[in-house]
């Protein structure tokens, strides 16, 4: 009986099937056929009776056009496989079974509890939180295995750049090592009855393009002169797989150029250095506690220019998790960091929070808390005006001809520069930035730029500047 062949994986898409990590995300760009991959790999185990395979998209709608491709590659490949529409299940000759989820809010990880998969694939990755991803490496377990056959157990993502999910996806995947380089997460579990044991997690990035893709380009060559077309951002993402401009971005003007660091133009990013004493310093405070808690610190420089110099972020180390201190805790670190930083210390420093800490209607505030001896850490109430903080940061951002923005960030403060360009749009209010991100220091930031707004800056503006009056060359820290 001669075989036929329904598909076969390209270069890339084989680079993606052959990897031995626990995690791999696949893609970054448009057209790479990342969906073929992953409805592919899939398919590996299906021959053993116990397997349980899992693929989701953050919603029933986008699951559509997954589960249509997956009758023609599942049907024509194993052709005794049913699909059951009912329960969204492939059921294979062998026994073993593929599902296809979503997710479409958080609390719908609560629906996969007590369910177990051996292989579970996310399709677009970026359309989830982190609290949705890590939530399913708890689902991620073998079965009993009655013909004594073991599966294997690992997890297998899809992404272009964008979405919801973009800060923390480029955070584990992109930014730890370049892309095909494995990284190696060390663990230390704590035992019940003492002692502790090591345990180590692997994860890795294998970018694909439409470049990659020779069968779409054939089939269609006018793609790339559509994906050429898009708007910049856009464009930039979903041809060459940059994750630092994407569709949806709230701050497209941010700019992190490590060439630029020390020259300090044409970036937002730059080295620190010692700023004179007599510059004004602003403290910025957005509380938290299950979720992160931020301060920073500002200096204001003769004509205006702010500089992020320090911050302080509570956080447990994952995506959007807060450290759960209290308030007094919080103003024992904040006090312990302005006497102890010769950056801050002997600086007048002007606080200014979130107004919702001065709340005493359910008993003493927080900010009455912070305030208290002996740390005596003060605020007055910020303006939270959403909109026109984020025009002012808007603003701020925005080069003169020269390529000098009105805020720049010292690259010291990883946290800001980690979470507020991955920011983007309320799906709800589209002038506003989502809510259910990681915005923290970016309401921090909004608080201190109300303090001292700008007008917009003029078209084709070039700002002339005192001469040298950073004193840069004789004050920066290398």
């Amino acid at each position: 009986m001669e075989e036929r062949v329904i598909w076969l994986p390209q270069p890339r898409q084989a680079a993606f099937m052959s990897r031995p990590e626990y995690e791999c995300l696949y893609g970054g760009a448009a057209g790479g056929g990342k969906s073929d991959a992953l409805l592919a790999e899939a398919l590996r185990q299906v021959h053993i009776p116990a397997y349980r395979g899992l693929l989701l998209r953050k919603t029933v709608p986008q699951l559509a056009e997954l589960i249509d491709r997956s009758r023609a590659l599942y049907g024509g490949a194993f052709p005794g496989a049913e699909y059951r529409a009912v329960s969204h299940t492939w059921e294979f000759p062998s026994g073993a079974k593929i599902s296809f989820g979503s997710m479409q809010h958080t609390q719908d990880r609560h629906n996969y509890q007590g369910r177990r998969f051996d292989f579970i694939g996310f399709d677009e990755l970026t359309h989830f939180t982190w609290e949705e991803y890590s939530y399913m490496f708890s689902r991620n377990r073998p079965g009993p295995s009655p013909d004594g056959r073991r599966t294997r157990v690992y997890i297998r993502a899809t992404a272009n750049p964008g979405g919801v999910g973009h800060g923390w996806v480029k955070a584990r995947f992109i930014d730890p090592a370049p892309p095909m380089t494995p990284v190696t997460e060390k663990l230390t579990l704590a035992l019940p009855e003492g002692g502790t044991r090591e345990l180590t997690r692997s994860r890795v990035f294998v970018p694909a393009t439409v470049f990659d893709n020779q069968a779409l380009l054939e089939a269609d060559p006018a793609y790339l002169a559509s994906l050429a077309m898009l708007p910049r951002a856009e464009r930039e993402a979903l041809l060459y797989g940059s994750w630092t401009s994407f569709s949806g971005q709230v701050f497209e003007e941010w700019r992190d150029l490590p060439e630029k660091y020390a020259e300090g133009t044409g970036t937002h990013v730059i080295e620190p250095f010692d700023p004179p004493q007599d510059w004004r310093c602003w403290r910025g405070f957005d509380f938290g506690y299950s979720r992160p808690y931020a301060v920073g610190w500002f200096l204001a420089d003769r004509e205006g220019r702010l500089y992020l110099a320090k911050e302080l972020y509570g956080w447990d180390g994952t995506p959007n998790g807060g450290a759960r201190e209290d308030p007094v805790t919080i103003a024992r670190r904040i006090r312990q960091e302005e006497d102890a930083d010769p950056l801050l210390r002997g600086r007048q420093i002007f606080g200014v929070a979130d107004p919702s800490i001065f709340d005493g209607s359910r008993g003493e505030s927080i900010a009455d808390m912070m305030a208290r001896p002996p740390y005596r850490v003060t605020f007055y109430p910020g303006r939270n005006a959403r909109l026109a903080g984020k025009m002012q940061l808007h603003y701020r951002l925005a080069m003169d001809g020269g390529g000098l923005p009105m805020l720049q960030v010292f690259r010291t403060c990883r946290n800001f520069i980690r979470t507020v360009p991955a920011l983007t749009y309320d799906p709800v209010r589209p002038e506003d930035v989502d809510t259910s991100m990681e915005d923290h220091m970016y309401d921090m930031c909004r608080y201190v730029l109300m303090e001292s707004p700008i007008s917009p800056p003029a078209p084709a503006e070039r700002r002339v500047r005192w001469p040298d009056p950073l004193n840069r060359n004789e004050g920066m820290k290398r």
